[in-house]
């Protein structure tokens, strides 16, 4: 009788949880069982988001001062979120793809420091790596492919 008392209680709380989350959490898809990828990561790991399933993910702000001295402030999903979400284990860097085949890269280590590193949401739906405090060339503007090496 306790067993299924604590049973009860555990799935209710589970229900509870799920309610109040709005009861989805987004997932990264593979990247074929998505048919307008916002982003793609490949490499380590094979995996899609549409831009519904970006703003789906917990939500991390960042800040970046440019070479002029202006400071703006930005919101997305930090890369280490990305990453849990496509199940990305081990890796030694990444490659960060622009819409115009720019590609900028940045070593594990110095990602993995960064709590900071976002991919920002803009106004209008694109995307851009935010790396606050790095050199402006990983400041890359209309991202579409994250590669993990």
């Amino acid at each position: 009788m306790k067993q299924k008392v604590g049973l009860m209680v555990v799935l209710m709380a589970s229900a509870l949880l799920l309610a109040a989350c709005g009861g989805k959490v987004a997932q990264a898809q593979p990247a074929a069982a998505v048919s307008d990828p916002a982003l793609v990561l490949s490499g380590a790991a094979d995996a899609a988001w549409t831009l519904a399933d970006l703003q789906a993910l917990p939500v991390s702000e960042a800040e970046y001062t440019n070479k002029d001295g202006e400071t703006k402030a930005y919101s997305g999903v930090s890369f280490a979120d990305l990453f849990a979400a496509a199940g990305v284990g081990s890796y030694e860097g990444v490659s960060l793809v622009a819409s115009d085949d720019y590609v900028a890269e940045l070593d594990q280590a110095t990602l993995d420091a960064c709590r900071d590193c976002i991919v920002a949401i803009g106004d209008d739906g694109s995307l851009r790596s935010v790396m606050p405090d790095m050199s402006s060339a990983l400041q890359v503007r209309d991202l579409v492919e994250v590669i993990v090496n």
